[in-house]
């Protein structure tokens, strides 16, 4: 079994808070957070798989990439994520969250190899890995 880990950049803003919540309760559970800001992210795809004796590799690479770019990057890039993306009604836009849409969304679309990990890096010293909801 191999591991093959392919990286995607995007920018994205966010705000966590509930509207039912006054302004100072926001600001009192989320800080800072309870404004709108935003990251530049790093997003990590591994996948897992046997390598193809044919080609010497467990994935065609052009293939992972359009589908976490048409599926995710195109998404996700320059967005407000709770208020562009549907997914996100109802949640926060947390980085716990935003790889269980990533998760959830280019699964079922990778072909001949198995999703392995998630990651996204929020900021040099928050990253958030998701193995899957057979794995937590």
């Amino acid at each position: 079994m191999q591991f093959l880990t392919k990286t995607f950049y995007f920018c994205a803003a966010h705000q966590y808070g509930h509207a039912d919540w006054s302004t100072e309760k926001n600001l009192e559970v989320f800080k800072e957070d309870a404004k709108v800001h935003g990251h530049n992210y790093t997003l990590e795809i591994t996948v897992k798989g046997e390598i193809n004796p044919e080609t010497g590799f467990i994935i065609d690479l052009e293939q992972l990439r359009v589908v976490v770019e048409k599926n995710i990057i195109d998404v996700l890039d320059h967005a407000q994520i709770e208020k562009d993306i549907t997914w996100f009604k109802d949640k926060q836009p947390s980085s716990e969250n935003m790889v269980l849409f990533i998760w959830e969304t280019i699964e079922p679309l990778i072909k001949d190899v198995t999703l392995h990990r998630v990651r996204l890096i929020e900021t040099p010293t928050i990253k958030t890995d998701y193995y899957g909801p057979d794995r937590c």
